[in-house]
């Protein structure tokens, strides 16, 4: 099995200048910068956390550390 070279030989490829260089037009332009690349979503607006879940995760956040200070008080005394 013979390797072949990916690479171009730069002798033999159109469009590069004596050094490797491109000259303008050779290549695609840049893409645009547009503001709003995207669709504007209508449908579902992010609204911010719900109050039930973030009532649950604070009540549990609450019990966990009431739960760390009684065990540290049963420690101590």
């Amino acid at each position: 099995m013979t390797h072949i070279n990916p690479d171009p030989d730069p002798d033999r490829t159109t469009g590069l200048e004596p050094g490797g260089g491109v000259p303008p037009g050779e290549t695609p332009p840049a893409e645009s910068s547009m503001p709003e690349a995207g669709p504007q979503e209508t449908h579902n607006p992010p609204t911010g956390w719900a109050k039930g879940p973030l009532t649950l995760i604070l009540v549990l956040a609450v019990l966990v550390a009431a739960f760390f200070l009684a065990y540290a008080l049963v420690l101590i005394l």
